[in-house]
């Protein structure tokens, strides 16, 4: 199993190594091994899940607090997939899957409230702008005159 650095790192998800580090912080990245003398080193894994956290921010638009939840999320799923795929009683696996609906169901309802914030704030700027042309449509108006 390779191990990279936090170079390797901050340079394959294009972030920096402050940034990382304060991730980590907040818990919105689990901490990864270090050596003897505290070197971080980190897993394709962790990579991966960093690639992640970093298109949640970035395409959902998720704040630091949403972007823990969403994680924390995204994690307790992980976690389920496991447990389902450990069970192989079928009712047991019925719970199970329906621990990931529900999981799932509270993911797709953090995105759902991002995309109904970020269509008001459309709205607004829509309306914003046809005020904008009709007041340009009155001055021609009145420039014609």
């Amino acid at each position: 199993m390779s191990l990279y650095k936090i170079d390797d790192v901050a340079k394959e998800c294009g972030l920096t190594k402050r940034t990382i580090r304060y991730y980590e912080e907040i818990g919105v990245m689990p901490s990864p091994q270090r050596t003897d003398g505290g070197t971080r080193l980190y897993t394709r894994e962790d990579i991966d899940y960093l690639k992640k956290v970093v298109r949640a921010k970035e395409v959902l638009g998720f704040s630091l607090q949403e972007l823990h939840t969403y994680v924390a999320t995204a994690d307790a799923l992980n976690e389920q997939r496991f447990d389902y795929q450990q069970t192989t009683e079928v009712r047991e696996r019925i719970e199970k899957l329906t621990k990931m609906e529900t999981t799932l169901d509270d993911q797709l309802q953090l995105i759902e409230q991002k995309l109904q914030r970020i269509h008001a704030v459309q709205e607004e700027l829509e309306e914003l702008r046809e005020r904008v042309q009709n007041g340009i449509r009155r001055l021609e108006g009145q420039k014609n005159t």
